[in-house]
């Protein structure tokens, strides 16, 4: 029986959402982006850069007029090093 590690890479912190569209949308990752992520593809095709760590669950809702929202709690990692911070962000999904 081999005790070779397991080749886990890094933990995560916070999981994904997975819109009906098929986006894809990770806090969780080493350092301060949120990230959508093509289901279909598993290609990034957007990203952006937070004001502290992003080591978190994003949220998606729809606003009254049917527009998708995501929203994002960045607050830092202290055990990554990543910014620490106390901030909410959302970001709207392009129209349909």
């Amino acid at each position: 029986m081999s005790t070779l590690p397991l080749p886990t890479g890094i933990f995560n912190i916070g999981v994904s959402v997975v819109t009906g569209s098929g986006l894809i949308f990770v806090g969780a990752y080493a350092g301060d982006y949120i990230r959508a992520i093509d289901e279909r593809t598993g290609k990034i095709i957007w990203q952006a850069r937070l004001s502290a760590g992003g080591q978190a669950t994003p949220a998606t809702y729809l606003g009254r007029a049917g527009r998708q929202y995501v929203v994002i709690s960045a607050g830092g990692h202290g055990g990554l090093g990543t910014r620490n911070g106390d901030y909410v962000v959302a970001y709207a999904l392009p129209s349909a």
